[in-house]
């Protein structure tokens, strides 16, 4: 890994998003907790931003409540007095339950004050989709709107899709937006894509394994909006089409004597001719040039095309009014939780392996645009707001959704627990996540380096 082509200014600003992003959630996903706990006449000993072995990045009291901000960008806590928790606080609950501590108050209390957080990241992620489409409006391509027909990567060749096609439907189902085809295939286990193809309708099989290998190949976008090849845009150094002459702004008229017309069909030829010869026609500026590239291994040139200006998709936007704009976040709300539910599956399934689908904070930041742009900020703060409700409420221990079942188990049975058990469940949850994370961690590490 060469650190000096990383563009640490890119990454930078991934990084402020990121830090930024997680803090607005965390600090009010603590909030939920904090807040009907002191309503119920809770003590809150601790409430941090991030976590925080061994040392704080800040910290002060404040009341009975120290307020600080960790160096461990994972998440945050508020330790809750009488409550077997994160800090693992044994001590404390050897002693008499005092009234102001958590295991003192009613259980439909203690349910709330474990539901909180859920209940503030569920808000949270559907007023900010609320704000965002009264605000910009909901801005997409219809999956008809292609005037080009689609790109297909050599994923998607294998399963019989080809450059031009236009989709028609999804098992018999059509799909209104363009940026929910690929999201449907892998989440839904789509088996029948119908295309329209130079004036036929064809049905494309697709396998069972496909959504494993578009996530293992890191090719959930194995369609792309089709456009004629109007010019080079980049050209890398080294590369074959570097070693060629070939330079930014060329012209690629044709090559092996063919025209060269739409970008997508280039390379998609251009993959298909590893390690062999291509003669190319060349416009630059008012000259004709002749140019021969010999094609990579993994049939690249290394060169990325300029985006036409003149339209090659058609874009729709839906403005929504102030009062509009709420039952449509409901139902992006819906939307997004869905969708990750349906990932979730896939990985519990053991149709994607956990290896190719986890990731640490270092995946979770390398999703935010390299450029500040507040719409897309917004877009995904609103994402894991959601995402981290979804896995909280998750009756898993160490998590809210952990302690979350053990209360209701008491409701129901109107038997309290076991302290013992909840000790030990809660030992072995924070064992499984600590170990996940150190895990996803290892993994980010390891595909940084390769």
């Amino acid at each position: 890994m060469d650190l000096l082509v990383i563009n640490w200014s890119e990454v930078g600003i991934k990084a402020a998003q990121f830090v930024l992003s997680f803090s607005i959630i965390v600090v009010l996903h603590e909030l939920g907790h904090f807040i009907p706990a002191r309503i119920f006449k809770c003590r809150v000993e601790k409430f941090y931003l991030f976590f925080n072995p061994w040392f704080s990045l800040w910290k002060k009291k404040i009341g009975e409540t120290e307020w600080g901000v960790g160096w461990i960008p994972f998440g945050g806590y508020v330790k809750i007095a009488g409550m077997i928790d994160e800090s693992m606080d044994k001590e404390q609950m050897k002693l008499p339950p005092e009234p102001w501590e958590f295991r003192s108050k009613p259980a439909w209390q203690r349910l709330i004050i474990m539901v909180g957080g859920v209940v503030v990241n569920l808000i949270l992620g559907f007023l900010i989709y609320a704000m965002m489409l009264w605000h910009w409006g909901d801005k997409y391509v219809p999956t008809d709107g292609m005037t080009y027909g689609i790109g297909t990567d050599s994923l998607a060749q294998t399963i019989g899709l080809r450059d031009g096609d236009q989709i028609l439907s999804l098992d018999g189902q059509k799909v209104e937006k363009y940026r929910m085809i690929a999201l449907t295939v892998i989440l839904k286990g789509t088996r029948t894509i119908e295309v329209e193809r130079n004036g036929e309708k064809v049905n494309i099989d697709v396998p069972e394994d496909f959504a494993g290998k578009l996530i293992r190949h890191k090719a959930v976008s194995f369609i792309e909006p089709r456009y004629p090849f109007v010019g080079i845009d980049t050209v890398l150094k080294g590369g074959q089409a570097d070693k060629a002459g070939l330079k930014k702004n060329d012209v690629i008229l044709t090559y092996n004597g063919k025209p060269s017309i739409y970008y997508a069909d280039f390379r998609t030829d251009i993959r298909s001719l590893k390690n062999q010869p291509v003669a190319m026609v060349v416009r630059r500026g008012n000259d004709t040039v002749q140019l021969q590239a010999t094609v990579s291994k993994d049939g690249r040139l290394g060169l990325g095309a300029k985006t036409p200006t003149e339209p090659y998709y058609k874009e729709k936007t839906i403005r929504y009014s102030f009062v509009e704009a709420f039952p449509a976040a409901l139902g992006k709300s819906i939307e997004t939780l869905e969708s990750y539910w349906l990932q979730l599956k896939l990985i519990f399934s053991g149709k994607v392996k956990t290896s190719e689908s986890l990731g640490s904070v270092f995946s979770i930041a390398n999703m935010f645009s390299g450029e500040w742009h507040w719409e897309s900020f917004w877009s995904m703060t609103a994402f894991f707001s959601l995402v981290l409700a979804l896995m909280n409420i998750l009756p898993i221990p160490a998590l809210d959704g952990g302690h979350a079942m053990f209360t209701i188990i008491e409701i129901i049975t109107r038997r309290k627990p076991n302290e013992k058990v909840i000790e030990y469940a809660q030992m072995a949850g924070m064992v499984l996540l600590l170990g996940l994370m150190a895990y996803a961690l290892g993994l980010d590490i390891f595909r940084i380096f390769k």
